[in-house]
């Protein structure tokens, strides 16, 4: 384990081209539960399955529903970045990191203050009106109850990625384009189990691909560097 963190400071300390690709492991350690762990959202009891209430149909049909478990499980607005988050942020200030990709919506990259964030799967902090359109911050999601409405009568939608929606062309493409001239990718906290966004690797073309993760990912035989640790243990080393 230290030799494979002195490596990893080393490849860091010689790199001026770092990119991130993150999971949910990232926010885990900031008290944010992710989805598919023992502790995670699929394994706890609800009305509905998670991915039954998080897609567009749910959504659409139940809203006060949807809501319900939005509001309950999904916000995390007091949870604070971590070693991970803090880390990262400090190698952008330093000219070192070019961007995070994340598959994270809670926004901690951002309040860590990191700034060419790409979030694959939205922002919880953002919110729109269905019908006009007219942005709303999540406090007001928040602190209602049923379903939030614009001021012109419409439903107020989470600009967040729902199942059966697709993800965002600009921010692929953008994801892309970083990490395929990438030096070094660093991909943290995440199984590679989702699709289109675990697909993203396959774009690295260097010969640093870096694996941050507490168990096996299906891209450990392809990486030159994996770690079997949680990604905030990893990063407060280096």
């Amino acid at each position: 384990m230290d030799e494979k963190i002195a490596k990893l400071k080393e490849w860091i300390d010689g790199s001026d081209n770092i990119v991130f690709f993150g999971g949910a492991g990232v926010s885990t350690e900031s008290g944010i539960p992710d989805f598919r762990s023992v502790d995670g959202l699929y394994n706890q009891q609800y009305k509905y399955p998670p991915e039954t209430i998080l897609s567009h149909t749910f959504f659409l049909s139940e809203t006060e529903e949807f809501y319900r478990f939005y509001r309950a499980k999904m916000l995390a607005l007091d949870a604070k970045p971590n070693a991970a988050h803090l880390k990262l942020a400090e190698w952008e200030r330093e000219g070192k990191c070019h961007a995070v990709v994340t598959q994270n919506i809670d926004g901690l990259h951002q309040k860590a203050g990191s700034k060419e964030v790409l979030e694959l799967h939205g922002s919880v902090l953002r919110n729109y009106c269905m019908r006009c359109r007219k942005p709303y911050p999540v406090e007001d999601i928040a602190k209602d109850t049923g379903i939030p409405r614009c001021s012109c009568g419409g439903i107020i939608k989470p600009d967040v990625v729902l199942y059966e929606e697709g993800l965002d062309s600009y921010t692929i493409n953008k994801s892309v384009d970083y990490i395929s001239k990438a030096d070094i990718l660093i991909i943290g906290g995440t199984s590679l189990a989702v699709y289109p966004a675990a697909g993203l690797i396959d774009y690295y073309r260097g010969n640093k691909l870096v694996l941050v993760n507490k168990s096996p990912t299906p891209a450990d035989r392809r990486a030159d560097l994996v770690i079997h640790a949680p990604i905030g243990e990893v990063f407060s080393q280096l």
